[in-house]
């Protein structure tokens, strides 16, 4: 296996787009939202960045190196890495935007660096439970369906991936357009353009073109400073303070379910690059994010890494090990030289969101394709929660836009949340308390509900009823559920009650009752014995 290969520009486009949405969020939030200055964002969050994208990226291609050589194959995939989004959204607005408000509220000199400093005890909570669950990982994916983990990612990249850009894509059709047909001729037609060119290098500059020639960029004002150097510098004092301030316990609700769902999601994404084709083994792989989350930490930077969803996809556009190098190499020179605002100037997101969109396709067919057909509706059963929790995202997102909320920029008083929403919907015949709901742990509902699924059809019901018990245990703690309103959002309420306590914990029990008796109560059609 050849260190690079023309595959690897392919996957390098693709990835470092996404790397790149991931920076430009980064951004914009720390100084807009979180008013980071620049000192604090481009001296010391970025270079933890840099550091954290460095270490995986690295690491997973020399791992997929490896497996090729031991394997004698040349088409092994390096598994994707990088800043994950839902952890991103969860420290900004869960984490970091409370600890500045609360540091406002108590006239604190610096309530940005407050902010930086509850980022960072988030950001080593999360390491930590990535590290440790390394161990105890491969016991839950081998105790777990297939169609259980592959149809959560399916539903993430059908909507948080899939729609959100094809949205973008009929908003801005010259350009959306254009390179999606691009995207879908090179890889869906298997067909390449002649001189050799890359079909994501060909996508990215049309859409770049034709993003300049409609007016979509340049973005903003073009940025005076040009490219300088801003080494990474551990901020081991900084994070002394961050751990022994209490922001660690403070905090602890939000950190440990988004340290679950890193988890979790690395776990999944592990057997999705299974499912394409190549084993990498599980403990190392999840050991090796967890260390990228607490270096990111180390060196200042409050967001933890992920091995990414889209294995297949890149796999299918021919990257292997390179894509990895490059993505590494050129999101460190990207962040710590300062050329980030001239890469959002220059290239909108708009010019590569097909390749993102592709993924995101490719992702969820297959979770129908790898495995087994009479599978196919826990596949889809999977899916539901996370079009559920997308829905939600909507719906708050649009009760903001039409002025409720703290903060709210629409023509409305600013009426803050609360469960009187609940009933106002439902005179629309939208059961609004259900999409919440299934919002909160959405990613453990999925894997639950397709996973009993998967055992009703097999009729092992005791395994069935094992998961709904372990669903109700869920429920019961907080990780799954249960929700509180705040003044612009519904979060995760991690207040722990006895199942009976809980009306979803009750309702996972009544499903692993009534398995449980389907042994005496049901006969098989075919006459097969029931277990």
């Amino acid at each position: 296996m050849r260190w690079m290969v023309r595959g690897d520009i392919d996957g390098f486009f693709g990835l470092a787009l996404d790397n790149l949405v991931q920076l430009i969020l980064i951004d914009t939030l720390c100084r807009h939202v979180l008013g980071f200055s620049d000192a604090l964002l481009y001296s010391r969050v970025l270079p933890g960045v840099a550091v954290s994208l460095l270490v995986g990226n690295l690491y997973y291609a020399w791992q997929a190196r490896r497996l090729a050589l031991r394997e004698r194959r040349d088409d092994v995939c390096a598994l994707p890495y990088g800043i994950n989004t839902v952890s991103l959204f969860g420290h900004v607005f869960l984490v970091m935007l409370p600890a500045k408000m609360l540091a406002e509220a108590s006239h604190v000199p610096d309530p940005a660096r407050v902010a930086w400093l509850a980022g960072l005890a988030a950001t080593v909570g999360s390491g930590l439970i990535e590290l440790g669950g390394a161990f105890i990982a491969e016991r839950i994916r081998k105790s777990t369906p297939r169609a259980a983990l592959l149809s959560t990612l399916a539903g993430i990249a059908l909507t948080f991936i899939s729609l959100g850009f094809l949205f973008r894509t009929y908003a801005r059709p010259v350009v959306g357009l254009s390179t999606l047909a691009i995207v879908m001729l090179t890889y869906f037609g298997r067909v390449r353009f002649r001189g050799g060119l890359p079909g994501g290098l060909v996508a990215v500059a049309l859409g770049t073109l034709l993003s300049w020639a409609t007016g979509l960029a340049p973005v903003g004002v073009a940025p005076a400073a040009g490219a300088r150097w801003l080494p990474p510098v551990p901020v081991l004092s900084d994070l002394v303070e961050a751990l022994s301030g209490g922001m660690l316990l403070t905090y602890l609700s939000i950190i440990i379910p988004m340290g679950l769902f890193n988890l979790v999601g690395s776990l999944q994404n592990v057997e999705s690059a299974e499912a394409a084709g190549d084993s990498f083994p599980t403990r190392p792989s999840l050991a090796v994010n967890g260390i990228g989350t607490l270096a990111a930490a180390v060196f200042g930077s409050c967001f933890p890494t992920t091995i990414y969803i889209g294995h297949p996809g890149w796999k299918a556009m021919g990257a292997r090990a390179g894509y990895s190098i490059l993505n590494g190499v050129f999101m460190t020179v990207v962040c710590l030289t300062g050329l980030l605002a001239h890469i959002v100037w220059a290239v909108p997101v708009d010019a590569g969101m097909a390749i993102v969109l592709w993924i995101g396709m490719v992702i969820t067919a297959q979770a129908f394709q790898a495995v087994p057909r009479a599978h196919a509706p826990a596949v889809v059963m999977g899916l539901l929660p996370g079009v559920a929790a997308w829905g939600a995202l909507m719906i708050k997102g649009g009760l903001r836009a039409a002025g409720m909320g703290a903060g709210a920029t629409g023509p409305a008083g600013g009426a803050p949340f609360g469960p009187a929403l609940i009933p106002a919907f439902s005179t629309s015949d939208i059961w609004v308390h259900g999409a919440f709901a299934l919002e909160q742990g959405f990613i453990f509902v999925s894997m639950v509900l397709s996973a009993v699924v998967v055992y009703i059809i097999e009729r092992d019901f005791r395994r069935g009823a094992l998961w709904c018990l372990v669903a109700a245990a869920l429920a019961s703690v907080g990780l799954m559920h249960s929700y509180a309103w705040t003044a612009s959002d519904t979060v995760i309420d991690m207040r722990p009650v006895w199942p009976w306590q809980s009306p979803w914990a009750l309702g996972y029990l009544a499903i692993a009752a009534v398995l449980l008796l389907a042994r005496w109560t049901t006969v098989a059609r075919d006459g097969e014995a029931l277990h």
